[in-house]
């Protein structure tokens, strides 16, 4: 901070105290909306506060629709909520084959309908519209937290509390140990968008006459670390017209990043979940970085698509649909927990006794990409959403603790839809246990992890 800077100081004021629940997630993307359901499904009362209109964080308002594309014939899976989310959108009509696995790719508009129905049913209190400002303390207990919305400042109070901002950002203003990668290391942000008016039968004849592997991803600005097994797999890969378009002028060479991966096209015309541009240097906790780095990302977007026009079959006619509500952050804090996973335990199958599911070995950032196809898996503990110094609270989704290589694996929104799971019904024992979070009995939740159809070891 600028200590230059000139300073007021607001007045002391009283805030209201809006709701009182048993158990309050902040964040609503997969960990945070799995960890919702988890604990409401356990009995006790559930508020679920989200900054935006509608639930799903980046499977909406950032639009990555590609939930579980690491799925293949030999995949192994947790399943739990994070399944129910594919399951419950391919039947109200809002998820497609996904273009390069066994998974599908879920509309990120059509999930906000899905979220609405499984929190509803759930008997969740939903408080979409307010932003986490401040937490509420008792010595070194959290017990509540400060919204600012339309309506001002408010008060939650809770019993327990799930921190599933992504950005770490409850336990870090509560005075929990949190690092965040150095900007220069940080994994690009993308700013998603989807287009219309793209010829189906063109596009994918052009794909079939120049099929693109995980190999192709090594070109250009990045080298792509692979198990070897991933090389010569098929993957719906873009980068031939960008680097063309270099060359013709079209797009300034400086921004030979670029390139990537499209979701699914549809007999409409859809091409969606366009995955093109990455934006190194863009820091998801400071509002100016992201200010920055949205508009930048929406103005490579209108070149990547007059690119693809020139360039790509089936897509002279294109034009953009619409983006992402918001900026795609991958990469800030993350909690110095009671236990932070390593690189050796999301590349060599770790076991936990306090696992709380399984995720598949899969680790996509900062430059590795490994597939999960040959069945082996890793436990998530329960001790890596366990933040220090801060009681009633529990971290979960892409901020749980863990090293660079091991936010690669557990930064995906499946993986944190494991974890968010695990976070919930261990909160919601805990109040019925009388115990405090770091004390509670690990089989009673893995107990509860079966009943909700988890795989845990």
């Amino acid at each position: 901070m600028n200590s230059n800077r000139m300073r007021i100081t607001e007045p002391a004021r009283a805030v209201d105290v809006i709701h009182t629940t048993d158990v309050l997630v902040i964040g609503s993307g997969p960990g945070g909306l799995a960890a919702a359901l988890a604990a409401a499904r356990c009995g006790v009362s559930v508020a679920l506060v989200e900054r935006f209109g509608c639930f799903g964080g980046n499977l909406t308002v950032v639009g990555v629709e590609g939930f579980a594309w690491y799925r293949h014939e030999q995949t192994v899976e947790a399943n739990g909520i994070g399944r129910e989310f594919e399951e419950r959108a391919k039947a109200m009509g809002a998820a497609v084959p996904e273009s390069q696995s066994l998974s599908y790719e879920i509309d990120s508009e059509g999930f906000k309908l899905v979220a609405d129905t499984l929190v509803e049913e759930a008997g969740v209190h939903p408080m979409l519209h307010r932003l986490f400002v401040a937490p509420i303390m008792d010595g070194d207990t959290l017990t509540g937290i400060i919204v600012e919305s339309k309506a001002g400042r408010e008060a939650i109070l809770a019993r327990r509390i799930i921190d599933a901002s992504g950005d770490a950002d409850v336990a870090f203003r509560a005075g929990a140990p949190t690092h965040k990668t150095p900007v220069e290391h940080m994994q690009a942000a993308s700013v998603m968008f989807h287009m219309a008016g793209v010829d189906k039968p063109a596009f994918m004849a052009g794909v079939r006459a120049d099929p693109q592997t995980y190999k192709d991803w090594s070109t250009g600005e990045w080298v792509v670390e692979t198990s070897g097994k991933e090389d010569g797999m098929y993957s719906p890969f873009l980068g031939k017209p960008f680097a063309q378009a270099i060359r013709d002028g079209v797009i300034p060479a400086r921004l030979n990043t670029i390139g990537g991966t499209w979701g699914a096209v549809h007999d409409t015309g859809e091409l969606t979940y366009m995955n093109l541009i990455h934006l190194a240097g863009c820091d998801g906790t400071d509002p100016d970085s992201m200010t920055k780095f949205e508009i930048e990302g929406r103005r490579q977007a209108m070149l990547a698509i007059e690119a693809l026009r020139r360039y790509t079959p089936g897509c002279v006619g294109a034009r953009l649909r619409n983006f992402g509500m918001t900026i795609g952050i991958r990469d800030t804090r993350k909690i110095d927990a009671a236990y932070n996973l390593s690189e050796s335990d999301v590349r060599n199958e770790a076991r936990f006794e306090d696992s709380v599911g399984i995720y598949p070995e899969f680790i996509d950032g900062y430059g590795v990409l490994i597939l999960p196809t040959t069945g082996r898996y890793m436990h998530v503990p329960y001790r890596a959403m366990l933040p220090k110094l801060v009681k009633n609270l529990l971290v979960t989704g892409r901020a749980i603790g863990g090293d660079r290589i091991a936010h690669a694996a557990t930064r995906n929104m499946a993986c944190c839809a494991v974890a968010g799971q695990g976070a919930g019904i261990a909160a919601a024992l805990s109040i019925k246990a009388g115990k405090d979070l770091d004390r509670i009995d690990i089989s009673s939740v893995q107990a509860e992890l079966a009943r909700q159809g988890v795989r845990y070891i």
